[in-house]
């Protein structure tokens, strides 16, 4: 039995976690929830599954949550004090980081200071804050254990050699709602248009994200850090199927391959089973249905993104967490409306190439550079919307 810790419960990686753990009761068991701001629904997860504690960050919550929606004996904690005291708890095997940004750095980073296994599925730790990461976790001698389907692949592809015998590694992409789309039509691209991914059902923010491939950015540079690898070891390929979810190629022209249905529970119940297999309730292949995968290069003019990535992924220092913030303002204006499609890579590149560079930052210069790349993005659109009015 592991007992679990999950940091962003009510999203969508936290839920599907939860379908894991239902479909194997006897293998894993819930301690403590954590969540942002919806806690009504982490009050239900934690009375369906008896957790001992749930955390919630938005302490303007505090006057209106029902605490007799909680089951008996459970704790209701605040802030990332709570999620310091959740991940530390001594009942705590495995700590599931599924918060959505950079917020969930502090999860992760406590989580491995607590000497706790992270299956981690906030890419944003890895890309604001990858040396300090990893270096942590193998202090600690604990496991990064990814959740993204594309690093999953990596990993379990990975066991079929030595990390010596590896050439490269290739990510996977689906190419988004706009893969066939004329690139002089993207300066219509609409709200609701960017939100309809062709495979993958997401939060708006990660599915902005993929029809712009800013997460295939964000992944490339994760993997960087994940798999202690050089920029030129990293490849991308558009696989409209999303079938096939990231491959490795050896010396010797071997290339292993992960393929399995999109769903996200796989990778999930993967890194909490590591280093087992088990059954579980995610889709399974169907090898008498006719089919066929399609891969293609991405284009550069459809997918800048994928430059400012790479670019990341060479530099390291601060470059990750100034990209990473521009981009969160950016996606959150577009889905506000304040700001185009096409704006949304232009202002990440702008914002990349001013900020105060550090090659070697602490936390707290991490800290600041996400703060005021934060602010000069905000700067920038305002410059923007002044200028076109």
């Amino acid at each position: 039995m592991k007992r679990i810790a999950i940091l962003g419960s009510t999203g969508s990686i936290g839920t599907q976690t939860l379908d894991v753990m239902r479909a194997a009761p006897e293998r894993f068991a819930v301690h403590a929830l954590a969540a942002g701001s919806r806690w009504r629904e982490a009050f239900a997860q934690a009375r369906e599954f008896e957790a001992r504690a749930v955390v919630l960050a938005d302490r303007r919550l505090e006057s209106e949550v029902d605490r007799n929606q909680l089951p008996a004996g459970c704790k209701l904690l605040w802030g990332d004090e709570g999620v310091a005291e959740i991940v530390a708890a001594p009942e705590v095997d495995i700590v599931v980081a599924a918060m959505v940004g950079a917020a969930g750095l502090f999860g992760t980073i406590a989580a491995l200071e607590a000497g706790k296994d992270v299956a981690l599925a906030n890419k944003e730790s890895l890309v604001v804050g990858g040396p300090l990461v990893t270096k942590l976790a193998a202090a600690k001698g604990k496991k990064l254990l990814p959740v993204d389907s594309e690093h999953s692949a990596i990993f379990q592809c990975l066991q079929a050699g030595r990390r010596n015998e590896v050439a490269r590694i290739v990510l996977t992409a689906s190419g988004g709602p706009f893969r066939t789309r004329p690139i002089d039509s993207f300066e219509s691209i609409t709200v609701a248009e960017a939100l309809k991914h062709p495979t993958w059902q997401m939060g708006p923010k990660i599915t902005i994200d993929s029809a712009t491939m800013m997460n295939k950015a964000l992944e490339i540079i994760e993997a960087r850090w994940l798999f202690d690898l050089k920029a030129d070891e990293i490849a991308v390929t558009i696989h409209p199927q999303s079938i096939v979810h990231s491959f490795v190629e050896f010396i010797d022209g071997s290339a292993i391959a992960q393929a399995s249905p999109p769903d996200m529970r796989l990778p999930i119940q993967y890194a909490l089973a590591f280093p087992e297999r088990i059954s579980g309730p995610a889709r399974k292949m169907d090898w008498q249905r006719p089919g066929a995968w399609e891969f293609f290069a991405p284009e550069p003019a459809r997918y800048p993104a994928l430059g400012l990535g790479m670019k990341v992924a060479e530099r390291g220092g601060t470059a990750g967490a100034a990209l990473n913030a521009a981009n969160e303002v950016a996606v959150a204006r577009f889905l506000a409306g304040s700001l185009r499609f096409t704006e949304i890579a232009p202002l990440c590149e702008e914002i990349l190439e001013r900020h105060e560079y550090e090659p070697a930052p602490s936390l707290k210069a991490l800290q600041e550079t996400d703060r005021r790349a934060r602010q000069e993005a905000d700067i920038w659109i305002r410059c923007r919307s002044s200028s076109s009015s």
